[in-house]
């Protein structure tokens, strides 16, 4: 009988030694599940946030498209300002026109020969433009006229003669 009570003794620990196994198992699992399940999470916060980028892009499209789909301006110049509130202006193509500034407009930059855009239902004034001449242009202007002549330049009397032949006469008969 007393190696029964010790086979006893052996079964009760086995016994007891099988649910811990089974804990630990189910533990590491769960661990292992919980990893699994916060990596997922990570994923789908990453994912919503790129969804929501991408439905900013596609709404900003979406108000480019119907910016683009809308009629063209018409294009002027201002020829007087008529008060506080209204312009006088030139379309092309169309004629003269007394129109409405917007609201967003500042009346003080309105001067006369600026360019600027009416809308196309309304013709009210609702852009100023930038002007129609290039900067790069504008500096390449001769702003004063030089008055010196050929005489008063030394030395290149024959180069005068031929500058002379070839562009001011032609041009002058």
């Amino acid at each position: 009988r007393g190696g029964g009570a010790a086979a006893a003794m052996g079964c009760a620990d086995a016994a007891d030694a099988a649910p811990r196994g089974l804990k630990q198992y189910y533990l590491a699992k769960i661990e292992e599940l919980e990893i699994l399940q916060k990596k997922k999470m990570d994923n789908l916060q990453r994912l919503e946030a790129q969804r929501n980028e991408l439905n900013t892009k596609v709404r900003m499209l979406r108000e480019e498209v119907g910016l683009l789909q809308e009629p063209g301006s018409y294009v002027g110049e201002v020829v007087k300002l008529m008060g506080k509130k209204k312009v006088l202006v030139k379309v092309h193509p169309e004629g003269k026109y007394v129109v409405d500034l917007d609201k967003d407009i500042d009346p003080a930059k309105v001067t006369p020969t600026t360019r600027v855009a009416l809308r196309n239902d309304s013709y009210a004034l609702h852009l100023l433009l930038p002007s129609k001449v290039d900067p790069l242009v504008s500096l390449m202007k001769v702003e004063k006229v030089p008055d010196s002549t050929y005489d008063m330049i030394g030395g290149l009397d024959r180069q005068g003669k031929e500058n002379k032949e070839g562009i001011e006469l032609p041009i002058k008969h």
